[in-house]
C-alpha cells in the first residue's frame, strides 16, 4: 500500500477537485475504462493533461493507446520528462510527487517527416477505395477494376503510384487483346485516370503509397518495439 495518490492500484489518477487538504482527487477505475467518456472544458481548463494522464495510465497499466493527435497537442507525451520547477511546484500545490517519466511511444505522421510514416500499397486500398480517392465515375472506376485483375492475373506488382501508372499503360498498350476477356478499355479512360493520378501526386499522395505497408497490429503494441 502506498500514500502517493499517484499509485493507486486499479485506478489512474484524472485531477483533484478543490483545494488544500480538503480537495478530493479523482480517479478512473481501470475495470470501467472500457466505457465511453467524453472530456470538455473552455481553453486550458485541462483538457489535454487529462488525455495524456489518462493515456499514462492505461500504458503503466499495460494497455496500449492509439490516440488520433490531429492538431498535435498530445505529441509531447512522446518525450521524457522533465523536472522544471513550474511542474514540479504545480506538483507540490496538489500535494503531489513529481517524479519524471517516459512511455513507450511510436510517433505516426502519413508524411513521414516528424515520425513514423504511414504507408499503404495500392494492391491493399483496392479498386473500390482507390476509384473513390481519385473520384473517378462509373466507366473508370470500371476500367480501374480490370486493371487491377490484369495486374493480379500477370503478377504485376501494385505497390505505389508508379505501379498504377505503369500497369494503366500496360492496359492501354494491349486493350485490344484485353478486350474480349475483360471488357473494353478506351484509351481515353486510361487517359483520364492518369490524369487524376497526376493531381494526387501533386498533393504529396506518393508518400503515402508504398512499401512496407501498415500492419494494424502496429497501432496497438505494447511498447514501441512491439515486444509484449
Amino acid at each position: 500500500m502506498t500514500d502517493d495518490p499517484n499509485q493507486v492500484e486499479g485506478k489512474i489518477l484524472v485531477g483533484k477537485s478543490g483545494s488544500g487538504a480538503s480537495g478530493v482527487f479523482r480517479y478512473l477505475n481501470l475495470p470501467l475504462g472500457n466505457r465511453h467518456g467524453l472530456v470538455t472544458g473552455a481553453t486550458g481548463t485541462g483538457k489535454t493533461v487529462t488525455l495524456q494522464k489518462l493515456a499514462e495510465g492505461f500504458s503503466n497499466a499495460g494497455t496500449s493507446v492509439f490516440a488520433a493527435d490531429v492538431k498535435g497537442d498530445l505529441s509531447g507525451i512522446s518525450q521524457p520528462g522533465d523536472s522544471k520547477p513550474p511542474f514540479v511546484k504545480r506538483a507540490q500545490d496538489l500535494g503531489l510527487t513529481y517524479t519524471p517519466d517516459n512511455f513507450p511511444v511510436v510517433f505516426w505522421d502519413v508524411f513521414g517527416e516528424q515520425g513514423h510514416p504511414v504507408r499503404a500499397t495500392i494492391a491493399e486500398m483496392g479498386p473500390l477505395l482507390t476509384a473513390r480517392l481519385l473520384e473517378l465515375n462509373d466507366t473508370q472506376e470500371g476500367v480501374l477494376n480490370i486493371v487491377f485483375r490484369v495486374a493480379d492475373d500477370n503478377g504485376l506488382a501494385l505497390l505505389d503510384l508508379k505501379d498504377l501508372r505503369a500497369t494503366l499503360q500496360f492496359v492501354a498498350d494491349h486493350a485490344s487483346e484485353l478486350t474480349t476477356k475483360y471488357g473494353n478499355v478506351a484509351t481515353a479512360t486510361v487517359g483520364a485516370i492518369q490524369r487524376q493520378l497526376l493531381v494526387l501526386e501533386n498533393q504529396g499522395a506518393e508518400k503515402f503509397f508504398g512499401e512496407p505497408a501498415l500492419d494494424i497490429s502496429d497501432f496497438c503494441a505494447p511498447t514501441a518495439t512491439g515486444a509484449a
